[in-house]
């Protein structure tokens, strides 16, 4: 099934919303910014760490000062963002890119 406008808005909302409330939960951080479908989140050593939506190609981008750039796609099957390059959840990359500089997120919110 193909997803459509509205339920890549709802998903992406979702999935941006959930990860605020993470972060925010966190310590570390010295920002946190959700702002027209842009997270962004300045750790207290001043790396950022952006997750957006991708629009035209239904995506969410992950920018890690950590591993770097990575694309997501909605995995119908899962129920999760999974990596268009080897299908790793966004969820197992975000945590292990924060955990490496220190980071706990609660993986249950």
């Amino acid at each position: 099934m193909a997803l459509d406008d509205s339920l890549f808005q709802t998903l992406v909302a979702q999935c941006l919303g959930r990860w605020l409330d993470r972060l925010e939960d966190s310590d570390g951080f010295d920002d946190i910014d959700l702002t027209d479908g842009v997270l962004q989140a300045e750790t207290e050593a001043g790396q950022t760490f952006i997750l957006n939506r991708h629009v035209p190609l239904k995506q969410v981008w992950l920018s890690s000062p950590v591993s770097g750039a990575h694309h997501y796609a909605w995995d119908e099957g899962s129920g999760d963002w999974r990596s268009t390059r080897g299908g790793e959840p966004l969820e197992t990359r975000l945590i292990a890119d924060l955990a490496s500089l220190g980071i706990e997120v609660d993986p249950h919110v």
